[in-house]
């Protein structure tokens, strides 16, 4: 909202509103002393509670005079938002940030923060309740009000969080390589068919964004509009994660089809495979590539990227390889029923992978054209598999009911499967 500088400095000079909150910003030091963090917090979570709406900081809110904010600490206040977001307010409140020069009445430019809250799917919980905004001010939601309130969200969380509007992101930031693969035609026809698939889905505001899973899927980097898109993969020598003991580690970004590709090739290039021959040469491998590759998709497919900044880490270690997935199982699915039951979280991320091609080259090894196929095999997979090259169970857990981890146990690989004296990675 309020994107261009034109509009966005005659919106401030008319004043606060529905859809519009001003603060000055002071600081002691390095910290941001005004305003204090509660009181932040319940505006936030009032915005997202009512509707769309920005909010500017760096502008006095009852003279309306653009007071800025200096450029060394737009950082600072970047991550002071983003601290009272995560940590304030429950369930965390997705935003989009985007720092901006306007005009003060001596015409001397100065830089603010512009914070665009979307309209939540969810109902905000703040240091000081439930609010939501009545005109220009904040006001605390009475009963009745916070009671319909959850039952129309609760109803509004059927328009999965894949489907959302990304704020601030663009059709224009999608790749058009990227989104040329889910429909063809001219560009005009091409952008209807992306409205038709929800990959551009339509804001309160009437202003068109990419969804969520348009952004997962056609954006060449993510995680500028998604905080925490990627998956951290590392190395360790030995069998506990230390710093010390890291052999390699890679952030994985991309479009989540590469991710996928990319987190297979971090575990190729740092697992041992040792050879026998009986007559001929047969590799034994630590892991069955099929169920890391299964392991990978579910997580990029399954996990909660509503929990703002959290990401996928892959750890390898010499007797197993772990991945945490945030968020927890998806609907009534457990630990104990995931190898029989199949539930979906991100449908229309799930819709955009099922059409996503596995490269040539290993679609043999994989056994898979296609990185979804959603018949519900990904898990049975993933067990069977570790069964065979490991001799052991894959395991599942739920930590604190906010991330998922598997572990996959490691093949043993003993020194005589080593004719050289020396492992191949």
């Amino acid at each position: 909202m309020y994107d261009s500088h034109e509009e966005l400095l005659a919106k401030v000079r008319l004043g606060e509103d529905t859809t519009l909150e001003l603060k000055e910003i002071r600081f002691k030091g390095d910290r941001v002393a005004d305003p204090k963090r509660d009181d932040l917090a319940d505006e936030i979570a009032a915005i997202a509670n009512t509707r769309d709406g920005v909010l500017i900081l760096g502008v006095d809110d009852k003279t309306r005079e653009i007071l800025g904010v200096s450029v060394e600490h737009l950082e600072a206040v970047e991550r002071f938002v983003y601290e009272i977001c995560n940590q304030s307010i429950q369930p965390p409140v997705l935003f989009q940030s985007v720092r901006m020069e306007l005009s003060d009445v001596t015409g001397t430019s100065r830089a603010i923060q512009k914070i665009d809250v979307p309209r939540s799917l969810y109902v905000h919980e703040s240091p000081g309740g439930y609010f939501h905004r009545q005109g220009s001010s904040k006001r605390r939601m009475p009963p009745d009000v916070l009671a319909r309130l959850f039952q129309q969200r609760s109803q509004a969380r059927l328009i999965r969080f894949d489907e959302q509007p990304v704020p601030g992101a663009r059709f224009s930031d999608l790749a058009e390589p990227l989104w040329r693969r889910f429909v063809r035609g001219a560009l005009d026809e091409g952008e209807s068919m992306l409205r038709k698939m929800k990959i551009l889905t339509e804001a309160d505001s009437g202003q068109v964004h990419p969804s969520v899973a348009g952004i997962l899927a056609c954006a060449t980097e993510p995680s500028v509009w998604l905080p925490g898109a990627f998956i951290m993969a590392v190395r360790y020598r030995g069998n506990r994660p230390d710093s010390n003991y890291q052999i390699d580690a890679q952030d994985i970004t991309g479009p989540v089809d590469r991710q996928v590709s990319e987190a297979l090739a971090f575990v190729r290039r740092n697992s041992r495979v040792a050879a026998e021959k009986r007559p001929g040469r047969v590799e034994k491998q630590e892991y069955s590539m099929r169920a890391v590759f299964e392991a990978v998709v579910n997580a990029v497919a399954h996990r909660d990227y509503s929990v703002h900044g959290s990401k996928i880490r892959l750890f390898l270690f010499d007797d197993r390889l772990e991945l945490y997935s945030p968020g927890t199982l998806p609907n009534t699915v457990s630990v104990e029923s995931i190898a029989l039951r199949q539930s979906t979280r991100n449908e229309l991320l799930t819709t955009l992978l099922a059409k996503c091609p596995v490269s040539t080259g290993e679609q043999g090894d994989l056994e898979r054209h296609f990185l979804m196929e959603k018949r519900g095999e990904g898990v049975p997979i993933i067990i069977e598999e570790t069964r065979r090259i490991a001799g052991a169970t894959p395991e599942y857990r739920v930590i604190d009911d906010s991330e998922v981890l598997l572990t996959i146990p490691a093949a043993r690989l003993d020194d005589e499967d080593f004719p050289d004296g020396a492992a191949q990675n």
